[in-house]
């Protein structure tokens, strides 16, 4: 993935729309959200076995889902000039602290309970 790239193409896409007056970070947050709700619909009432199944079945529906989220998560940390790339990493190292492999591997315990 060429997340540069990326932030690219979705900074084209919403200027020639004349939408930066829109994407402030409350409005994007808020799309983050009801994005991701739509995401979870499609799962919703679904046992873990018809939710594999449906991920199959509606792959393209899915992934339209999982797409809008990014787009508006890369523009919020872009328009707030946050590193994405650096951001993840850092927090991939504080989990790595938080859930060392030895304590958290093979169970769903939060890190309060180890």
């Amino acid at each position: 993935m060429d997340l540069e790239r990326i932030q690219n193409r979705i900074r084209e896409f919403r200027d020639a729309r004349d939408w930066m007056q829109f994407h402030n970070p409350k409005n994007l947050a808020i799309s983050i959200v009801l994005e991701a709700t739509e995401l979870l619909e499609h799962f919703q009432w679904k046992t873990p076995e018809e939710s594999v199944a449906h991920s199959v079945a509606a792959k393209d529906e899915i992934a339209d889902e999982i797409a809008d989220v990014s787009v508006y998560l890369i523009e919020l940390a872009d328009n707030l000039g946050i590193d994405l790339e650096k951001a993840i990493l850092k927090k991939l190292e504080k989990n790595a602290a938080k859930y060392p492999a030895e304590k958290a591997k093979g169970n769903a315990k939060k890190y309060t309970e180890f």
